[in-house]
């Protein structure tokens, strides 16, 4: 049976008083409650992955590499100085790959 958390509570006194009858038309009236969900309507404000992106425009702000960063050569990554792990061959590698 479900419960109508926003009811008001009543304690063990109130619940003594109800009626066989009263009773037993709470339990019609919250049987006989239905929703009415319109199966077509479900899918259509959802958007599946690789959905056709071809109307939006995006536009970002691409900001060049800092005098303080690095890339990468194991993720490709662009770091501040302070993730630098060390050198490999000559190339950077930040902490994360080190």
């Amino acid at each position: 049976m479900a419960t109508d958390y926003d009811a008001p509570r009543r304690d063990e006194a109130d619940l003594g008083e109800d009626s066989l009858e009263e009773l037993k038309a709470r339990r019609v009236d919250t049987q006989s409650g239905s929703v009415d969900v319109d199966d077509t309507d479900l899918g259509e404000n959802f958007e599946l992955p690789g959905g056709d992106l071809a109307d939006e425009e995006l536009t970002v702000k691409v900001v060049p590499m800092q005098a303080d960063e690095f890339r990468c050569s194991r993720c490709f990554l662009v770091h501040h100085r302070s993730q630098l792990a060390g050198e490999r061959n000559g190339e950077p590698i930040c902490r994360e790959c080190a």
